[in-house]
Parts: structure tokens; sequence; C-alpha cells
């Protein structure tokens, strides 16, 4: 069966599915099931193991359908800071590899209700779960200019950020920021010239950021990860920005997601994951002619020692 063609070409699948080290009999775990092409090339490699797999979005619930059936695959409808219970709920409170495919996938981006785009007019939205009461819309009109501001420069790091913020704080005093037109014509001014896509993909993914809770999430997952995998056990986790690519980085290298590694007594340093790779793995040329969301990407693999 083949994926419906709004969701994305699955990035660097060959190198996630090497990271993964997946045995036939293994319980493996993506947390980002989206249009479910990693899943996919998971279950193909599987016999006896499990597939647990989570989204929170209910249009990935159709996707899962086509595995229904499977005794191998769990289709869990829930956001994957959640791991630990949710897989304790499902019997697999122990795993042999997570998956984490991070961002906003193609198929968000390309529905034109969900907001997420700078390309279509619609309702600033921007909810990953559409049942989650906070939206852009919410933030755009309610936030202080200082909160403003700091949601832009930190998670968008757009250099004009108080100037932006204090446009978007003044604006809405006339009449409130309902679409993504309302926003990007306050703010069309203040864009740099010739740049204008960046600066506004810049503004966006800060407010998707924030809407969507995604730094802490991430987070809260990755505290978790060596409390459910196996020894010998491997987090894959792919990223598109560096705000999502340096704590990955930092809990694998550190255990922590700032300052130093910690040290016992004989100074071994203290944590739980130890890097496969000593970079972060990169998408061919050829891969990202044929799929430009491929360009940004970052992918990290990590081992629990056993």
């Amino acid at each position: 069966m083949d994926l419906p063609s709004t969701y994305h070409e699955p990035v660097m699948l060959s190198e996630c599915l090497d990271g993964l080290n997946i045995r036939p009999d293994g319980i493996y775990v993506d947390v980002t099931f989206g249009g479910g092409g990693h899943s996919r090339a998971i279950l193909e490699k599987l016999t006896t193991g499990r597939l647990l797999v989570f989204d929170q979005d209910p249009d990935a619930v159709a996707n899962a359908d086509q595995w229904k059936d499977d005794p191998r695959f769990t289709f869990i409808a829930a956001n994957f800071r959640h791991i630990k219970r949710y897989l304790k709920l499902h019997k697999a409170e122990k795993v042999d590899g997570i998956l984490a495919d991070l961002g906003v996938s193609s198929h968000q981006i390309n529905t034109p209700e969900r907001g997420f785009s700078t390309r279509f007019q619609a309702d600033l939205d921007m909810r990953m779960n559409p049942n989650n009461e906070k939206t852009a819309r919410e933030v755009l009109n309610v936030r202080s200019a200082t909160e403003l501001q700091s949601i832009l420069g930190r998670y968008g790091e757009v250099t004009n950020a108080r100037t932006a913020a204090e446009a978007i704080f003044s604006a809405r005093h006339n009449s409130p920021i309902e679409t993504v037109n309302d926003l990007k014509g306050i703010l069309m001014r203040y864009a740099p010239k010739h740049r204008e896509n960046k600066y506004f993909a810049q503004v966006f993914q800060a407010l998707r950021i924030e809407v969507n809770d995604e730094m802490k999430v991430l987070e809260e997952f990755l505290m978790q990860v060596p409390e459910v995998l196996n020894p010998g056990g491997r987090l894959v986790v792919m990223s598109y920005h560096s705000l999502e690519d340096r704590p990955v980085k930092n809990f694998i290298q550190k255990g922590k997601f700032d300052g130093e590694v910690e040290k016992d007594f004989y100074g071994n340093e203290i944590k739980p994951l130890k890097s496969i790779t000593r970079k972060p793995i990169e998408a061919t040329e050829e891969e990202v002619k044929r799929n430009p969301r491929a360009r940004s990407a970052k992918l990290r693999i990590a081992e629990k020692p056993e």
C-alpha cells in the first residue's frame, strides 16, 4: 500500500535503519509515526518482533489503519513525552531501539487549514494535536511584548525579535491577529529584503515550537530514553535545526542538557548513553536533490552500554 502523496518521503531511511541495528525479534519504537515511511521499513525487518508507534495527530491514525490487524504493530495516539508510561501500558517496558524524526511533517505543512505554512491563507493554528487548547492565534493575541520577543528570539533566532514583538503587540490593539496574512502584513516591513521567505519561516518556526511545547517535550523524552532502552539498545534522532540538535547532542555526549559531563570518584564519565556517531550524519547530495527536506537534517545515533 502506497503512502498518501501528502506525506513526506522518509529522510535518510537506510541510515536510520542501520542506526537502529534491527533484530527480527526485537522491540522498536517510532515516536514520530507521521506518514509511516520509517515504520513500514522497520516492520519489513521484523518477524516475531514488535513495533510501537506514537503520533498525536489524528490525521496519522488513518495512515496506521493498513497495519491494524498486524500483531507486531501498536499505534499509540499520544505525545511521545509520555513514552515510558505508554510503553508500560502496552507491556513493552524495555525496548531495543527508538527512532525520532523531529519537527513538523510535510503533510502538516501542506494542509492549509493547519496554519503551519506561510504559503497559504489560513487561520493561525499550528497545533500538532488539534485537541490541544493553545494555538498560534492565542500566543500572538495574549502574550506580552516581552514574552513575544523571547519566543521569536529563542525559538526562531529572529534577529529583530524586539521590533517584531512590539509591532505585533501594537497591531493587535486595532484588531485581533487571526490569519497567516494578518501576521505577514504586520511584519512584512521588518523582513530583510530578498530574505522574506526565510524570515517568515523563522517566525513561524518560533510560534510552532511555542504552541507545541516542542523543546520541553524533547527534553522530557530524552530523559526517559535510558530507562526504557535495553542494554545495547539504540536511540536514533533526526533533527532539522540547531535548537533540536543541541539538546540531543548534549544529552548523548554529557547525559544532561547543559554544563560539563559529571564524573565518578575515579574520574569515569557518568552518562547513560554512548555516541555511535562522532559527528551527525547528513543526507547525500543525491538525496537532497530528490528530497529537499533532507537538506538540513542531522542524524545522531547513541547506544545504551551493555
